[in-house]
C-alpha cells in the first residue's frame, strides 16, 4: 500500500506502509529486484504478449523505463540498495494499480 499526503495542488508520495497484505508486499519487493537492469522484453515475455490489448502493452514497458531508470538515479545517488528496492515496489504498485484499471475498462 503506498502512502500519499495530498492537499489541494500539492502531492507528496510516501514510502510503501506495511498496511495490507504481507506477501504481495513481498511479491512487489522481490520483483523489484529485476529493476536493476536494462530494460527489455525478451522472447518468452514477447511471446505471452502477443495477445495482450495493446494499452497494457504500453503501461507495461513505461514501467519498465521508470522503475529501471528510477533503480539507477537512486543508487547512483548512494542510497541504500534495500531501500531503494522498496521505493521502486512502491512505484510498482501503482503500475500494477493502472494495469488493473485499463483490464477492467476493456470490453470483454
Amino acid at each position: 500500500m503506498p502512502s500519499e499526503h495530498s492537499s489541494g495542488d500539492r502531492v507528496r508520495k510516501g514510502s510503501i506502509t506495511k498496511t495490507g497484505n504481507a506477501h504481495a508486499r513481498r511479491l512487489l519487493t522481490e520483483a523489484a529486484w529485476n529493476y536493476r537492469f536494462t530494460p527489455r522484453i525478451g522472447r518468452a515475455a514477447q511471446a505471452r504478449q502477443e495477445t495482450l490489448a495493446e494499452p497494457i502493452k504500453s503501461i507495461a514497458w513505461k514501467a519498465q523505463l521508470r522503475l529501471s531508470g528510477r533503480y539507477a538515479r537512486l543508487n547512483g545517488r548512494g542510497v541504500h540498495h534495500n531501500k531503494v528496492c522498496v521505493a521502486v515496489a512502491r512505484e510498482l504498485a501503482g503500475f500494477v494499480w493502472a494495469i488493473a484499471q485499463a483490464n477492467c475498462a476493456q470490453p470483454r
